[in-house]
């Protein structure tokens, strides 16, 4: 059974979201919804996230610290958890690649197909990332894979190691290595613990845009041979290279990438709003005005799958528009026409109260497969309202 807080909170946020669709959302005053109508609701919603199916995840899924660090830096609703963040936890690099993106992806490559190998001076891992969840309408802006690597604590740690990533263009067959080109490159210093990025922006846009097969990555370690053991087990590839399991999850290589759907504006187009306020009269309250709406997502039952925020402020506009508009009212000509005419023939209804100005909202959040989205929806947010 739907209790009726849970009830009256989806029709809420429904009036909110789809304003103005006859015949979607029941009228006001009924006490109770049935759970085919909630279900529908929901649907709905869902559709608005780009979700097919609402997401299920297990307490088993991670949520990357890089991915709630975006969100801190580039959310338009998380200002105050900038002054928060550790300073330089993410680069110049990510705030490049998040300037031409709306939506960020990350994902975790698949275990089972791990091909790890060592030869004398270097250990190789190979990386395949399913990346089919990114829609065909998204353009992948920019690609990283973020690798962490440990302090390497032995005599002389001033060494050097140098971390090379290869795209696989056609895979190993039964009597030759496979054909790699090089993406990117690093010489990182033992005495360092810290994530590397590499940029494998062409591989990905090769695979997603381009129809190419994805064959993965290969991750090149270059050792000297005297510090083989401490290299191949300071940088975190593999799973079976280390000891410390309960670090495996948030440690494990990061493939992050930056699309754009072509709507909206990217996510680090963030600016403080100002609050804005009523400077009508007592006498004029009940005219056109922005009333308060908090949208919590535990009260819809989504907080299992929307990381961040925990719920946001969505308000909405309600009030009369009369005649004749006062200037507070930010109405249109037509309004004013209209709501002249209506004064004289009553067939003509008065200007609506609707929301003139609208603001995003970023969300982090697991999708169906558990995997970490970060995006900015547009018009979640009521600025403004007026007379149209």
């Amino acid at each position: 059974m739907v209790s009726s807080g849970c009830a009256l909170m989806v029709l809420m946020v429904t009036q909110v979201f789809f304003r103005g669709s006859s015949g979607l959302v029941p009228q006001i005053g009924r006490s109770s919804l049935s759970q085919d109508v909630l279900h529908a609701f929901e649907l709905r919603l869902l559709s608005m996230f780009g979700l097919k199916h609402r997401p299920s995840p297990s307490r088993s899924a991670v949520v990357p610290q890089y991915m709630m660090d975006l969100y801190s830096m580039h959310s338009v609703n998380a200002e105050q958890n900038n002054n928060n963040r550790p300073k330089g936890s993410l680069g110049k690099a990510s705030e490049r690649s998040a300037s031409r993106a709306n939506t960020i992806r990350s994902f975790h490559h698949d275990e089972f197909l791990e091909d790890l190998s060592s030869l004398s001076g270097k250990t190789t891992q190979r990386f395949l990332f399913n990346l089919t969840s990114i829609p065909g309408e998204e353009l992948v802006t920019s690609a990283e894979l973020r690798i962490f690597r440990e302090q390497v604590v032995s005599n002389g740690s001033e060494g050097f190691h140098r971390i090379n990533i290869h795209e696989i263009i056609k895979p190993s067959g039964s009597f030759q290595e496979p054909i790699t080109r090089l993406l990117d490159t690093r010489l990182v210093q033992h005495s360092l613990s810290k994530w590397e990025s590499f940029d494998v922006s062409p591989a990905v846009t090769r695979w997603t845009a381009d129809g190419h097969p994805n064959h993965g990555f290969v991750v090149e370690i270059v050792h000297p041979d005297r510090a083989e053991e401490d290299s191949k087990r300071h940088i975190r590839i593999s799973r079976s290279l280390h000891d410390r399991e309960d670090k495996w999850p948030q440690m494990r290589p990061l493939l992050v990438t930056y699309c754009h759907d072509g709507k909206g504006n990217v996510l680090h187009s963030r600016e403080k709003r100002q609050v804005r306020t009523n400077k009508q009269r007592k006498k004029h309250k009940a005219n056109c005005r922005r009333h308060s709406l908090y949208v919590d997502f535990s009260d819809v039952g989504w907080n299992d799958w929307i990381v961040a925020p925990p719920g946001y402020h969505a308000f909405y506009c309600q009030g009369e528009c009369p005649f004749p508009l006062a200037d507070h009212l930010n109405s249109t000509n037509h309004a004013i026409v209209q709501t002249l005419v209506n004064s004289v023939n009553s067939n003509i209804p008065r200007a609506c109260c609707v929301p003139t100005d609208l603001s995003p909202v970023s969300l982090l959040y697991l999708d169906e497969y558990e995997r970490v989205i970060l995006k900015n929806y547009q018009d979640m947010v009521v600025e403004g309202c007026g007379c149209r």
